[in-house]
């Protein structure tokens, strides 16, 4: 007989420790939940018209989960990478939807899975750690614990509806037994219960294992070999043979699937196979980003083949902000926001997010919901037909009116880092109750937490560490904390977005002009649609890119020219520059 937890009915609303939603927002959320009923039975609707469920109730969308390891929101050329090396997933976007404000629970690798797996804040499940003042809450193997049997994982309830389910990559949940993937709804599993750490000595601490199911199959730096001196490694294509596999043996059998591609190559020591090594301009890290593009594409290609595209929902997105004190060789870019993997800066916390549907989701849109790896949980349910669970507080959105419809919900968004809370943002503001992230008694004794520096503080006591930057497509900018207390909201610094049409939240885009963040793609001037701020210019000329050094920042107002020659560190050269609005929020 299954545990109380697992009987309990559903219902679909907010509930916990905050304060209940009234007024027009409550009003809003009624009516959100209505219209995601509505879009639900619709989407069976249309689904049956197709044919997909000739015996009984229709077959409902497959949905695969493309999550990337420490991979920033400036990584892909879609949202502004200079180099442009992500041809496939810039195409995902132009034939889908692309969120430039979608962000992760939290910013390190555990907590964020288990979010994104349960709906819920990892502080509502308990898996974070509590061994000093919001430190961190990845697992190594010294940890013991993992995801709480309580919890209801995503592939659990989706078994409800008749989906198969396979996580492939790092699950990184918990590695003794009872936290195995299979004891919590996955059916199938290729990957490691960690990161690929090491190589360890097999005697105070083992290598890191691989698992097929229940059977350890390896080990990294074994039988799954990682040249730390080269960065090759095999890993990516052997994720993708495992996807593109199980995805063809599902469509055979006619089942809905749900795949959970959750791939670590851009996770420092980062890797890439011998085809992809020294191909990008970016050095390894580009090179295991230009891997798992290609990836990307041989993914949706199949799908294509297949006839299975227009019944599959695919989203990708990363599980925390690129881990700059890993950067340059090892770490990758957060565009222009402040600091990175480990904190709850912008840099950290903001992911690269985009939805693909074809058929359903229109194409070339851009979306300003705020976003959450939480709503992946509440929008897959919704797809399947269910509702997610009543005993209990479910923090993810229902996405789909929003990618159906352009609607726009008004939430807060939570930043968290570890029991602590950081930070919130609700509409286009953003307050900071805590910029630091380490204990009082080491603020005290100015000591820098992770990627932050202590102004005034004795220079032998002060610990400088580089994770809190501007990535390295962009210039440095030293961050620094302090304690503060919540400022009026009157006082609360705007952000600097682009501006949202009237009544929708999606904006009409294209591979060569990028919205969300103003760039001028082939223009030398910034669009007149952008109100006037600081920008930055991006510059590339003989096949290399570097940030302009003469707007660091420089005022533009919109439709000024932008420098048409650059000053290169090779020399002075024509060069193609693209300039971006910097995006200012307190503190970040």
């Amino acid at each position: 007989m299954a545990p109380p937890h697992r009987q309990a009915g559903r219902v679909a609303r907010f509930a916990g420790p905050f304060p209940p939603l009234r007024g027009s927002v409550a009003l809003g959320v009624v009516a959100m939940a209505a219209v995601a009923a509505a879009t639900r039975w619709r989407l069976l609707l249309v689904l049956s018209a197709a044919g997909l469920g000739v015996t009984g109730a229709p077959q409902p969308p497959n949905i695969l989960l493309l999550l990337m390891d420490d991979m920033g929101w400036g990584d892909l050329g879609v949202y502004g990478e200079p180099s442009r090396e992500t041809p496939n997933l810039d195409r995902m976007a132009a034939e889908g939807m692309l969120f430039p404000n979608f962000y992760t629970a939290n910013p390190l690798c555990s907590p964020s899975r288990a979010a994104l797996l349960t709906g819920r804040l990892p502080i509502r499940s308990g898996f974070y750690t509590t061994n000093g003042h919001a430190r961190n809450a990845y697992t190594p193997q010294e940890i013991v614990g993992g995801i709480p049997d309580s919890e209801l994982l995503l592939p659990e309830l989706l078994k409800e509806a008749g989906y198969t389910s396979k996580i492939v990559g790092k699950w990184h949940l918990g590695h003794r037994p009872q936290f195995h993937p299979l004891k919590h709804g996955f059916d199938e599993w290729f990957g490691s219960p960690n990161c690929h750490f090491g190589p360890y000595d097999n005697k105070a601490r083992p290598n890191i294992p691989v698992y097929r199911d229940w059977e350890m199959v390896g080990r990294f730096y074994e039988e799954f070999p990682i040249n730390l001196k080269t960065g090759e490694a095999n890993l990516t294509q052997i994720y993708l043979q495992e996807a593109l596999d199980f995805i063809k043996r599902q469509q055979a059998a006619h089942r809905p699937f749900f795949l959970h591609w959750a791939i670590d190559a851009t996770h420092a020591p980062v890797y890439a196979s011998r085809p992809f090594l020294g191909t990008s301009q970016r050095g390894r890290y580009g090179d295991a980003v230009r891997e798992i593009d290609d990836s990307v594409g041989k993914i949706l290609h199949l799908l294509r083949d297949l006839s299975i595209a227009e019944n599959t929902f695919v989203f990708f997105t990363s599980d925390n902000g690129a881990a700059l004190i890993s950067a340059p060789r090892q770490g990758g870019s957060n565009g222009p926001f402040l600091c990175g993997k480990q904190t709850t800066f912008e840099g950290g916390m903001r992911e690269p997010a985009i939805a693909w549907w074809p058929g359903h989701i229109p194409a070339s849109q851009v979306s300003h919901q705020l976003g959450s790896i939480m709503d992946l949980f509440t929008t897959s349910l919704s797809l399947a037909g269910l509702e997610p669970p009543r005993d209990r507080a479910i923090d993810g959105l229902d996405l789909l009116p929003t990618m159906l419809q352009g609607r726009l919900t008004d939430r807060p968004v939570f930043y968290y880092r570890g029991n602590t809370l950081m930070a919130v943002t609700r509409g286009q503001y953003k307050a900071h109750f805590w910029t630091w992230t380490n204990s009082w008694e080491e603020f005290r004794a100015w000591i820098s937490a992770p990627g932050r520096t202590c102004r005034g503080s004795p220079p032998t006591r002060r610990r400088s560490t580089p994770s809190c930057r501007w990535s390295s497509t962009w210039d440095e900018t030293p961050g620094r904390g302090s304690p503060s207390a919540l400022p009026a909201p009157s006082t609360w610094t705007h952000f600097a977005r682009s501006p949202r049409l009237s009544g929708s939240t999606r904006r009409p885009w294209s591979l060569d002009s990028p919205s969300s963040m103003c760039a001028t793609g082939r223009s030398w001037r910034i669009p007149n649609n952008c109100t006037t701020g600081e920008a930055r210019v991006s510059c590339s000329a003989a096949g290399k890119s570097w940030p302009h050094k003469a707007s660091r920042p420089m005022k533009v107002q919109p439709g000024e020219p932008v420098l048409k020659q650059a000053s290169s560190p090779w020399g002075t050269e024509a060069a193609t520059c693209r300039a971006y609005r910097e995006a200012k929020v307190v503190g970040s």
